[in-house]
């Protein structure tokens, strides 16, 4: 390869390599010259220009491959740009002449194309210095572009937009062909030539001018708009989301889905292009025109267009979703959030207002009226949801949306809780989960509301419904609130459950809600976990026996009996007790004894038995009964698959009769389909299933275009029980899908339990009646009930995995391998997945090595024979397979022969899906060979380059399959990469270049796919990857549109700084400097002043995607770690940037909003034109919005690690060796010389809206205090310099004591004062006293005893707060002993005189004197001493062994309530030691009670009569604790302090 790097290509060395090899050192020649041109001399490029040039032509008609032919016709454009011009035109003419010829052969194609690709480039790199032969040119473009194939029309267009681009205005005449010919390719068949075109009318709208004025309607692009109003913009995209567009988007709808409703394939795209066109408008644009955007797109979602359909609702609801939270999530700060908050609670209010307006209407007049309601639904849903979403986003920030009375959120959100539709109730609840979430202090008073409404409103079917569904939200959002709502709400849930279910029967128009009610808020109690549920589970165990029949004989009683109403309601009760009971076993596990178990199984196997019945029920009382019969089945199914499966192994025969027919549509004429099959197959094997649509940021309506039933259409109304659950990861609000889908996914994952404890009879039954139904089914439902049936299999073959089983006798393998086999044919890709994966996993838990070679060797032999896609792919994919699940060493044998059949099958040009299913399975195969595939690395490595410089690049999967291969291929040769052999150097320098080649591909993925494998051959070679080109392209791809090419370039940085942090932001900065030095306006680029660590903390504020919030904390963690001692300013400048950014951006934007409204007229008058451009510019220069609490949160973090960092090094806290040292080295910093900085930043966190926040500030302060309470002041001795912030520190806790404070702030607080106080810093009393009194109010508090107060938090909070108050007063007191002790040791010292020399004085003025602390304490230990001791006792007390716990006091202690007490073992204990020390200094001060007054009397006579009425008390008190009592406290202590440290 190191020949290859020279100006002229060194043809001697190309002609001695072998031909294979050949194109790959043009490639790395063309690589070389890209970079060397542009820094080369130009006298050397002119000399050699003729020759280069020669060279270069040359080649165009070597057939180069797609990455060749693009750096091919870059270096020659940059080469003539360089140098001389004379043959460019000669150059031009050859080029017009390969693209004019009449050969059509496919091995003359790659000429033509690089003849074009050099043309796109001449005209981009010197535009009009080509002066007028564009014309020719163009025309010359567009005669190919009618008869050429559809690569030759990809590449003729970008082609096309690199000469409209090069000469921008001087092309005029000719933009009306180009448009002409390009605008009807917009519906081409290939996706890489609609993109194409796309690109083409992009460059051609930035100079034609009837782009956006006669033209603009039949295109529909709504790319730019310039010269069209804001509302005609929108106008137009809606008429795109609801009529599938006019123009040409028109057409593609209809060729997509043939007339009828919207494709859903535009409306995602027209959804995207909301969010593209706000997003370019940007920020301020966003918070200028919310109120007409908000208005606009929730009108679209209440078009009757968009809601023909129930599905399709859901569909236009989750678009509308998507845009709001797209735009309003990411573009506003926080303050313009609780601004658009309070437009969205008006638009909220003024629904319901019109909705209340028809249900009021008595007169009946109102006839439109009733499609208003239903259509309001459907805004209420995405207006709701998205108020829930920004709440919960902005957490405690957000509490000026719940406080001001103007807004009213609370009340306009609860109103909807009595929405006639059953979807809005559901989203109100939600919202007001999100609004507990986000402000816990709102969770119990939002609880004691709803309670007190469906107390009051009984006899209201909705209200019963609505406040119902709120409080269940309410009890599944307590998780998530760490300090909990008080014990008695769960007895008070408890009465109200009972309350409806008993007087359910007394009304039937309620009769069905107040069930359902009834259910819902008992599996939502259950949420609150063990130790609540714990006393109630006996009433639960009776009322879920009570809805079954007791036995067999009132089962086929009750048959006859009823009308179909109250089997409606006798379902929905059955489905609700079922609900319950699996809400109980999936959060009480610690609770199911046997004994309980066997309690659940007589309901459920009643139930059971029950499901035989129904049908008969339903062909009696009507088919509306098949969906509660549904419902009573889903949550069979759940609570069984939570179950051991012994404990109703009894029932297996009719249980399975009812699962299969559940998946193989026996009794469904619907052809539905299961969604698991997905999440089932390996996450890998998705290239092969289309569904890289996943990990992209628009997951959310991309999965509206998945191919299994009702895919994406998840909603609330689906399963409210869903209300009170944990939302699944990655999503932001539970979306269960249809009943239909998910029955049929219950009874899939149920099948898979059960198989492996079914005996081999009933598995080879069920094995062989799975082929008859497939054989049985014709057409669509056959793909439906095949789909279900593998995903069954699978489900059973991970179970059969799990519990290290196996499958079974030979009869039974054949069955199963009959019917796999069979599906590796299938026309279905999905379904070929499935079976590759089946076969896998059958190898898996069949585990022997004869079984193996059979299914190993049927594959060979089809793939010998086989011409066509379907088994070629099928096959291909089982091999890879089977030694995915088998391991290297189970399959050792097979590898050779594997091996050889992938790679020739993966040069097979005909078809690009079988070389993509090769080079998968390749892949899979090299991973899993491990070191035994180091023999094929080099004939594999070989093909992968090839590949990777002739495959057409618009074959994304294939591209990347070869970056899976080649990652592969780094982990298989490992460490081995750093060695200096030839073969090594050979294998090394072909995966840089695999690299190179990716990095350059147009695919996002393929580029993701480049940079892994970069990270890998970092990780093993670290010093041949070049860090100063991979860093600026990480840099780049940070602010790409694509999800996985973020996380895949943060991925790579955390790695890289871990170990060369230093460079890593080094080079970034260069590139900054480069981007501002260059005229290239490729390079998007946020860096400032502020580097890396900048740029990644403010994507902190943007992204959402945990994976990827996860590795920019490490990475910035990781840079800390390296540099922040060094660059001590810059880091701690960095941090104070995040803290100081107040959510005031935005600010001034409110104040415009408000004014705008006062003057709506000026408003209207104002030019479109400005509307649009006038906000670009002042965006850039700073970050589009301020950090976030989040970010904020982080940097206090990081500034507790700045400090931890420092700790090493004394200078860092010592004034005077600071100042020395920067003297000598003026570069030098220490951490002393930020102290203000330090304090400022821990009071700006500390007093924040934000709890977390405040949380870090406090701990930051507390650090601060800590570390440099002994850093002495050198310009004043005797005093040190934190003295100096007494008022901030003091200013700093107090908001921690206000009333409304929650529990652990408070808690933390006591923590801070305690150090503070300790710390001997403070030199004045009165200073002292301020922080002395925070103390003091709420050692108060805690004198108040238990349940004084009203209770916002549980009773653990409040045990939490009190032991943390008494355990700052014991530390306090501890250190004020110390100080006495201290004092008393030494001799005493005259009391001053005025006439004392000065320097002296200086020296004491402010010392306090030693016993002033005491004084402090001392009128509080009477109560503290009864406090501690009562503490103490309540420790001694949990500490005992499991056996005493019946002897523990009924009512609990004096700071825990017996319900709490597994949370408050953990307060105790990290509290009693520093009690326990206090303590013992108390008793051992007091004489154990022996009337030792005189050691408690201070030397300071100005308060001896307060403190000997205090000293004899305490001694009164001592002498009150008997002996006995005394000594069992003490001894229990003693048997403490000997414990293991916990």
């Amino acid at each position: 390869m190191e020949l290859a790097h020279s100006l002229l290509l060194n043809e001697d060395a190309l002609a001695q390599i072998t031909e294979a090899k050949r194109p790959v050192f043009i490639f790395e020649w063309l690589r070389f010259l890209d970079k060397v041109l542009v820094a080369a001399n130009r006298v050397d490029v002119k000399e050699k220009q003729k020759k280069l040039v020669e060279q270069l032509t040359g080649l165009i008609s070597s057939a180069p491959g797609p990455p060749t032919r693009k750096l091919l016709a870059k270096n020659l454009a940059t080469l003539y740009s360089i140098g001389d011009t004379f043959t460019v035109f000669q150059t031009l003419d050859k080029c017009n002449e390969i693209i004019k010829s009449k050969d059509d052969t496919p091995a003359y194609l790659p000429t033509k194309l690089a003849a074009v690709a050099c043309v796109g480039a001449f005209y981009e790199k010197m535009g009009r210095m080509l002066g007028s032969s564009f014309p020719d040119t163009i025309n010359n473009l567009l005669k190919a572009l009618k008869s050429a194939e559809s690569q030759g029309r990809g590449e003729i267009l970008l082609s096309l937009q690199k000469v409209l681009s090069g000469l921008g205005g001087a092309a005029a005449s000719c933009h009306r062909d180009i448009y002409k010919n390009a605008r009807s390719l917009l519906t081409d068949r290939s996706m890489a030539v609609r993109c194409a075109v796309a690109k083409c009318l992009l460059e051609l709208q930035n100079e034609a001018v009837f782009m956006w004025t006669t033209e603009l309607e039949n295109v529909a692009t709504v790319i730019t708009v310039k010269r069209a109003t804001l509302e005609e913009v929108l106008e137009l995209m809606a008429t795109g989301f609801l009529r599938g567009g006019s123009g040409f988007l028109k057409s593609g709808g209809e060729m997509l889905k043939g007339g009828g409703s919207v494709s859903r394939e535009v409306r995602v795209g027209v959804t995207q292009a909301y969010v593209v066109f706000v997003t370019t408008l940007g920020g301020q644009w966003l918070e200028r025109n919310f109120a007409t955007f908000l208005s606009h797109v929730l009108d679209l979602v209440s078009h009757p267009r968009a809601t023909q359909t129930h599905v399709e609702a859901v569909y236009s609801r989750r678009c509308v979703s998507f845009m709001l939270r797209a735009t309003l999530g990411g573009l506003l700060g926080e303050k313009a959030q609780i601004a658009a908050g309070k437009e969205i609670c008006q638009a909220i209010s003024k629904q319901m207002r019109a909705v209340e307006a028809v249900v009021n209407d008595i007169s009946g007049e109102n006839k439109a009226g009733a499609a208003d309601v239903s259509a309001s639904q459907h805004v209420m849903v995405c207006a709701l949801k998205e108020l829930g979403s920004l709440v919960q986003s902005l957490s405690a920030t957000a509490s000026p949306l719940i406080q001001e009375p103007s807004i009213g959120l609370l009340e306009t959100v609860t109103s909807v809780l009595l929405h006639p539709s059953m979807a809005a109730r559901l989203a109100a609840a939600w919202c007001l989960r999100c609004v507990a979430v986000a402000l816990p202090y709102q969770l119990t008073p939002l609880l004691d509301r709803c309670a007190e409404r469906i107390n009051n409103l009984k006899s209201s079917p909705e209200a019963v419904s609505g406040y119902s569904f709120a409080m269940a939200a309410l009890l599944g959002g307590v998780h998530q609130c760490p300090l909990g709502i008080p014990h008695s709400k769960g007895k008070l849930v408890v009465s109200i459950a009972e309350d409806l279910l008993r007087t359910a029967a007394q009304n039937s128009r309620l009769s069905l809600q107040r069930t359902q009610a009834g259910w819902l808020l008992l599996g939502a109690l259950m949420t609150l976990g063990p130790s609540l549920v714990r006393y109630h589970l006996p009433k639960m165990l009776l009322l879920w026996r009570n809805v079954f029949p007791r036995s067999q004989k009132e089962l086929e009683a009750e048959k006859a009996r009823g009308d179909s109403f109250t089997w409606q309601v006798t379902l929905e009760g059955r489905a609700g007790a079922l609900c319950a009971m699996r809400s109980f076993v999936a959060h009480c596990p610690e609770l199911l004894t046997e004994d309980v178990i066997r309690r659940l199984m007589t309901p459920i196997e009643c139930a059971m038995t029950m499901m035989s019945h129904v049908p008969a029920i339903i062909k009696v009382h009507g088919a509306h009964l098949k969906a509660s019969a549904a419902m009573v089945r889903l949550r069979l199914y759940d609570i069984l698959a939570l179950l051991p499966p012994k404990t109703y192994e009894g029932s297996f025969n009719a249980l399975l009769r009812e699962l299969v027919a559940e998946f193989t549509l026996t009794d469904n004429s619907a052809n539905t389909t299961t969604s698991l099959l997905r999440s089932l197959c390996h996450y890998d094997d998705s290239v092969l299933m289309g569904s890289w649509l996943q990990e992209t940021d628009h997951k959310s309506i991309e999965d509206q275009l998945q191919p299994n039933s009702a895919s994406g259409s998840g909603a609330l109304e689906h399963d409210p029980s869903s209300i009170y659950l944990r939302v699944p990861v990655g999503e932001a609000i539970p979306g269960p899908l249809p009943l239909g889908v998910s029955v049929i996914d219950a009874s899939v994952a149920l099948f898979g339990v059960v198989f492996p404890h079914v005996s081999f009879k009933h598995r080879l039954q069920m094995l062989d009646h799975f082929a008859e139904c497939i054989k049985q089914a014709k057409g669509v439902r056959q793909q439906a009930v095949q789909l279900n049936i593998f995903t069954a299999v699978l489900s059973a073959l991970k179970g059969l995995a799990e519990n290290k089983s196996t499958l079974g006798p030979e009869e039974v393998r054949k069955s199963a391998l009959a019917l796999v086999m069979g599906a590796l044919d299938n026309p279905n890709p999905i379904l070929r997945c499935a079976a590759g994966e089946a076969l896998g996993r059958m190898a898996q838990v069949v585990g022997e090595a004869t079984f193996i070679a059979r299914m190993a060797q049927t594959s060979f032999d089809k793939l010998k024979s086989a011409r066509d896609v379907v088994s070629r792919t099928g096959h291909s994919l089982a091999l890879g397979c089977l030694h995915r699940y088998v391991g290297g060493i189970g399959s050792g044998q097979h590898l050779k022969t594997s091996v050889s059949i992938l790679l020739a099958l993966a040069q097979d040009g005909s078809s690009h899906e079988v070389q993509t299913w090769a080079l998968h399975s390749l892949a899979l195969i090299v991973d899993s060979s491990g070191p035994m595939y180091r023999g094929y690395v080099e004939p594999t490595l070989s093909l992968v380059l090839t590949l990777l410089l002739t495959v057409p690049p618009s074959h994304t999967e294939v591209h990347q399959c070869l970056g899976r291969c080649l990652g592969a291929l780094i982990t298989t040769v490992g460490p081995e990469l750093q060695g200096n052999g030839a073969t090594i150097s050979t294998i090394r320098s072909s995966c840089l270049v695999g690299c190179a080649i990716m990095q350059d591909h147009s695919d996002s993925l393929v580029q993701a796919a480049a940079i892994s494998c970069l990270q890998q051959l970092h990780m093993f070679a670290p010093r041949h990857v070049n860090l100063s080109s991979l860093v600026p392209c990480l840099c780049v791809h940070l602010c790409s549109s694509h999800l996985l090419l973020r996380r895949a370039a943060v991925a790579c940085l955390r790695q890289l700084a871990q170990r060369e942090a230093a460079e890593v932001c080094e080079y970034a900065m260069s590139l900054a400097k480069r981007a501002g030095d260059s005229k290239d306006t490729t390079i998007k680029l946020n860096i400032t002043e502020t580097g890396l660590e900048g740029v990644l903390f403010g994507m902190l504020d943007r992204e959402t995607d945990r994976k990827l919030c996860s590795d920019i904390h490490d990475t910035l963690g990781h840079m800390l770690s390296s540099l922040a001692v060094e660059k001590l300013s810059h880091w701690l400048k960095l941090c104070k940037d995040v803290l100081a950014a107040t959510t005031d951006v935005g600010g001034a934007v409110v104040f415009e909003v408000e004014k705008d409204e006062e003057d709506s007229e000026k408003k209207d008058e104002m030019d479109d034109d400005t509307m649009f451009t006038g906000l670009g510019e002042d965006d850039k220069s700073k970050p589009s919005v301020a950090p976030r609490w989040v970010t904020r949160v982080f940097a206090a973090d990081c500034l507790c690690r700045i400090i931890l960092l420092c700790e090493n090094d004394k200078a860092h806290f010592d004034l005077a060796a600071a100042r020395s040292a920067q003297a000598k080295n003026p570069k030098g910093d220490q951490l002393v010389l930020h102290l203000s900085d330090l304090i400022r930043m821990a009071f700006m966190a500390a007093t924040d809206h934000s709890n977390q926040l405040r949380m870090a500030g406090l701990q930051a302060l507390e650090d601060i205090i800590k570390k440099f309470a002994s850093v002495p002041e050198p310009e004043f001795p005797g005093h040190v310099i934190l003295e100096q912030y007494q008022a901030n520190v003091g200013a700093a806790l107090r908001p921690a004591f206000s009333p409304d404070t929650p529990s652990d702030i408070t808690a933390k607080a006591c923590q801070v004062c305690s150090t503070w106080i300790g710390s001997g810093v403070v030199s004045d009393l009165n200073d002292l006293r301020r922080v002395h009194n925070l103390l003091v109010s709420s050692l108060d508090k805690v004198q108040a005893g238990k349940g004084s107060s009203s209770q916002l938090y549980s009773e653990s909070a409040t045990t939490m707060e009190k032991l943390a108050v008494l355990k700052a007063w014991a530390e306090v007191y501890v250190v004020s002993m110390k100080i006495k002790k201290e004092a008393e040791s030494k001799p005493a010292k005259p009391v001053r005189n005025a006439d004392d020399d000065e320097d002296e004085d200086d020296l004491g003025a402010d010392v306090l004197p030693p016993d002033s602390l005491i004084t402090l304490v001392q009128p509080e230990l009477p109560s503290l001493s009864r406090l501690w001791l009562a503490m103490l006792r309540d420790y001694a007390l949990l500490t005992l062994p499991a056996e005493f716990s019946s002897q523990l006091p009924p009512d609990g202690g004096a700071f825990y309530t017996p319900e709490t007490i597994d949370t408050a073992r953990l307060h105790y204990r990290s509290s009693w030691a520093p009690v326990l020390h206090a303590v013992a200094l108390w008793l051992s001060s007091t004489g154990f009670g022996a009337g030792e007054e005189k050691e408690e009397v201070p030397s300071a006579p100005s308060k001896a009569p307060a403190l000997s009425q205090g000293a004899s008390f305490t001694t009164k008190t001592a002498e009150g604790i008997s002996g006995r009592q005394n000594a069992s406290i003490v001894g229990c202590q003693y048997r403490v302090s000997l414990l293991p440290p916990t």
